[in-house]
């Protein structure tokens, strides 16, 4: 697996596509794909909101991590860093940027690869192959 991050609006989908040869035609939307659709794509963005969607489902999202890399472990991720900031007052959005980041954290563990883009650029941080 492949794991890109950064801020929002930093060019991480362009990159991924370009880096890893990925038409835009080939990109599932972790805002409106079904739940499944992450076991099939070649790459997902809009990772934060694919966990937003399934924050009701935690034990499916506790799972997450091994089931894809069993499943999908081909699979690029693309996903916005939420872990910046001011900690949110709403119970909900804790929540939810405590787990976004707990899986983060384990999925990063085991991608082969790790990018981080700022500005279009991208940085990277881990790579199992060398």
């Amino acid at each position: 697996m492949k794991f890109v991050i950064g801020g929002a609006f930093q060019g991480k989908k362009s990159y991924a596509c370009q880096i890893f040869q990925i038409e835009e035609t080939a990109v599932t939307d972790g805002t409106v794909c079904d739940r499944d659709a992450i076991f099939q794509a070649e790459m997902l963005v809009h990772f934060q909101d694919y966990i937003r969607r399934f924050l009701g489902e935690e034990e499916f999202l506790m799972e997450l991590p091994g089931e894809l890399l069993r499943r999908n472990p081909e699979a690029v991720l693309v996903t916005n860093e939420l872990g910046y900031g001011v900690v949110p007052i709403d119970a909900f959005d804790r929540k939810y940027r405590e787990i976004h980041g707990r899986l983060c954290c384990a999925l990063a563990k085991e991608a082969r690869e790790v990018h981080r883009v700022i500005c279009g650029i991208g940085t990277v941080i881990k790579d199992a192959a060398v």
